[in-house]
C-alpha cells in the first residue's frame, strides 16, 4: 500500500488486471478499512475489461459486490455490465431545491410545514402512494421519467433542464421488468421509502465560491430542500431479476466474488439489464419530480408567493456511457458508479446550458442532523476519478450496531439541541441513520475540494427533517 496525501494506491496483485485507488485522508482511509471495502475495491479491479483503476471515494464502505463509493470503467468490446456495480436502488439520487424564503421567514411556520410534508409525502416501510397508476401508466413512466410528469403537470420544462439526463435516460424497455418488479413499483411513485432516505429543509449557512452559487442560485441564509430517495421496490427487485439472471447464463466461479454476477455489455443478457436499469432509473427519476410537486404545494399552503426551483438532481446509483480520453484516445466507456456523483467539469455538452461554463451542480448530504453539501464539478476529476466524486457521508457503523449503541430517545435530543425538528417513520429508522453511524461528512467533503475532484460550492444545514 502506497500513500500520497489523499490518494491512497492498492498495487496489482493476484488476478487483479488494474490497480485499486482510495481518495480518502489518512483519518477516513482508517474508517474504511475496517470492514471488506478494500478486498471489495481489489475483487473490482479483477472484471474483465477494466480500464485504468477500480476506484474507493472518500465515503467509501463495504457493500454487495462493488463498496458503496465504488466507481470502475469498463471498455464497451471486453467490458461487462454488473448490477452489483450500480446498487439496488436503481437511480438513488438527491435533488436540490432552492426557494424565495429567508431562513427566519421559515422558522415561524417549522411546525406546519414539516406536519404538511409528512401528511402530503408518503415515508417508511409499506406506506404507499395516493398516486395508484395501472399497469399502462408505468410503462409510460418507465419509458420517459420525468417527461411524464411534464405532460401530467407534476413538472416544468425547467425541471428537467436541471435534472441528470433531463429525468429520462434512452432505450428504457419497460418490458424488460418483471411483474413483480412493476408490482412493487405500483404504489410507490411519489413516495420516500425507509432506510437513509429524507427530505430535508435547510439553509444556505455559507457561500465559499460566491460566482458558481450564484449560478446554481444560492445565498446566504436562503431555504434550501434536499429530497433524498430512488427507485424504491421496483429497481430493487429489478437488481435481484437481473443478478439471478447473469449468475444462471454465466454462472460465478470465474468471479473473485458470487456478488459480482455481470454479463458482457455487448451481450443479449447485458443489453437486456442496461434497458431495464434505463426504465428503473426514470422510475426514480420521476419519483423525485412528484415528491418535488408535493414539496411546492406543501410550501404555497403557508406560504402563498413561494418559489420552488430545481438546482440540479443527480443519480449515484447509476451505470452511463461517457467518453473519456485514454492514453491519448478518446473513448466512450460504461462509468459503474455505486454511491458516487458524477462531477463534470465546464464545457460538457451533458451539462444544462446555464451551468455549463461552470460545471456541473454536485450534491453530498451529510447524514441526518448534520451539514450537506453543494460542490461543482471539474476537469479534475474527469482527469482522475471518471469525473466522479463522493455522495455522502458514508457508513461507518452497520444499521444492527446502531440499534445496540443508541436510543430514539438519544438522537431526538441531539437533533433538538441543534434547532433541527424531525419526523420519523420508525424509531428503528432514527436509529440507523443518527449522525454516529456515519463518516464525518465535512471530512469527505474536505477530501475531495483539496483533490479537486468536486470544489466546495456553499454548506447547508438542517432546520426540519423527514426521515423514512
Amino acid at each position: 500500500m502506497q500513500e500520497n496525501q489523499n490518494i491512497q494506491i492498492i498495487e496489482k496483485e493476484g488476478k487483479m488486471l488494474v490497480p485499486g485507488v482510495v481518495f480518502a485522508s489518512q483519518k477516513l482511509f482508517e474508517k474504511i478499512s475496517q470492514d471488506k471495502t478494500l478486498e471489495q475495491v481489489k475483487n473490482v479491479a479483477c472484471l474483465p475489461g477494466i480500464v485504468e483503476k477500480s476506484i474507493a471515494m472518500p465515503d467509501a464502505h463495504q457493500g454487495y459486490g462493488f463498496p458503496v463509493g465504488g466507481v470502475a470503467a469498463f471498455d464497451l468490446k471486453k467490458g461487462i455490465i454488473s448490477p452489483g456495480g450500480i446498487g439496488y436502488d436503481i437511480n438513488c439520487g438527491v435533488r436540490l431545491l432552492s426557494t424565495n424564503l429567508s431562513k427566519d421567514e421559515f422558522l415561524i411556520k417549522r411546525a406546519q410545514v414539516l406536519k404538511e410534508l409528512d401528511k402530503n409525502i408518503p415515508s417508511g416501510v409499506g406506506r404507499g402512494s395516493e398516486l395508484k397508476l395501472s399497469e399502462k401508466e408505468l410503462d409510460e413512466v418507465l419509458l420517459k421519467g420525468s417527461q411524464w410528469c411534464l405532460e401530467k403537470k407534476y413538472a416544468t420544462e425547467k425541471d428537467l433542464l436541471h435534472t441528470e439526463d433531463s429525468g429520462c435516460i434512452k432505450n428504457a424497455e419497460p418490458k424488460k421488468l418483471s411483474q413483480r418488479a412493476k408490482a412493487r413499483g405500483k404504489s410507490q411513485l411519489g413516495t420516500i421509502g425507509a432506510g437513509n432516505h429524507f427530505i430535508e429543509v435547510q439553509f444556505v449557512e455559507s457561500i465559499i465560491d460566491e460566482k458558481t452559487a450564484k449560478v446554481f442560485g444560492l445565498k446566504k441564509d436562503q431555504v434550501v430542500v434536499l429530497i433524498h430517495t430512488g427507485s424504491r421496490g421496483l429497481g430493487h427487485q429489478t437488481a435481484s431479476d437481473y443478478i439471478q439472471k447473469m449468475e444462471k447464463v454465466y454462472g460465478f466461479s470465474n468471479l473473485p466474488d458470487r456478488e459480482l454476477a455481470c454479463a458482457p455489455i455487448e451481450s443479449e443478457l447485458g443489453k437486456e439489464y442496461l434497458s431495464a436499469m434505463a426504465a428503473a432509473a426514470n422510475f426514480a427519476f420521476a419519483n423525485r419530480q412528484i415528491i418535488t410537486d408535493q414539496v411546492r404545494q406543501s410550501f404555497k399552503k403557508f406560504f402563498e408567493k413561494i418559489k420552488i426551483e430545481i438546482v440540479y438532481d443527480v443519480a449515484h446509483n447509476i451505470a452511463k456511457f461517457e467518453e473519456f480520453t485514454i492514453e491519448g484516445k478518446k473513448q466512450t466507456l460504461c462509468v459503474h458508479r455505486k454511491g458516487a456523483t458524477r462531477s463534470f467539469g465546464p464545457g460538457r455538452k451533458e451539462l444544462p446550458e446555464d451551468y455549463r461554463e461552470v460545471g456541473q451542480p454536485v450534491l453530498i448530504p451529510g447524514s441526518m442532523g448534520t451539514s450537506s453539501y453543494v460542490l461543482v464539478g471539474t476537469e479534475k476529476a474527469r482527469e482522475i476519478s471518471f469525473a466522479s466524486t463522493a455522495h455522502g457521508a458514508g457508513r461507518v457503523m452497520s444499521r444492527t450496531k446502531a440499534k445496540e449503541t443508541l436510543t430514539p430517545e438519544e438522537v431526538k435530543k441531539d437533533l433538538e439541541q441543534k434547532n433541527i425538528s424531525i419526523k420519523a417513520g420508525s424509531l428503528n429508522g432514527l436509529v440507523e441513520e443518527a449522525p454516529q453511524a456515519y463518516k464525518d461528512v465535512d471530512e469527505v467533503v474536505k477530501v475531495s475540494d483539496e483533490l479537486g475532484i468536486g470544489k466546495i460550492v456553499a454548506k447547508l444545514k438542517p432546520l426540519a427533517v423527514i426521515k423514512g
